[in-house]
């Protein structure tokens, strides 16, 4: 994604969408990401004007197959390696790894 979706995006798309791992958004933001999904080319056009990041994530989980794993990578809901939802987590919230992916890798590449 170009816009950079922080956390918070990500989880209310993955909401409006349907997804595990997404959190409800204020009424505004909702009506918002109705409006979106109702919108022509225009009409989108000008709302990502106003809103670049939400239109923008919505575009993502709408219309990219990976799209939805890319949300929920941002909203720290996968590993950001292998892909993993299950979790527990570790490293940064930018950047989870699920706990096998975390675990040092031994110098002679043995596990």
């Amino acid at each position: 994604m170009s816009t950079e979706s922080t956390t918070e995006t990500a989880r209310h798309v993955l909401w409006h969408y349907g997804h595990r791992g997404g959190y409800q958004p204020g009424r505004f933001t909702q009506l918002l990401m109705q409006t979106i999904d109702a919108a022509d080319v225009t009409h989108t056009a000008r709302l990502a004007g106003a809103y670049p990041e939400l239109v923008e994530a919505m575009n993502l989980a709408a219309n990219r197959e990976d799209g939805i794993a890319q949300l929920k990578k941002t909203a720290g809901l996968a590993c950001i390696r292998c892909g993993d939802e299950d979790g527990p987590f570790a490293g940064a919230t930018r950047q989870p790894l699920c706990e096998p992916c975390a675990r040092p890798v031994p110098l002679d590449g043995v596990a």
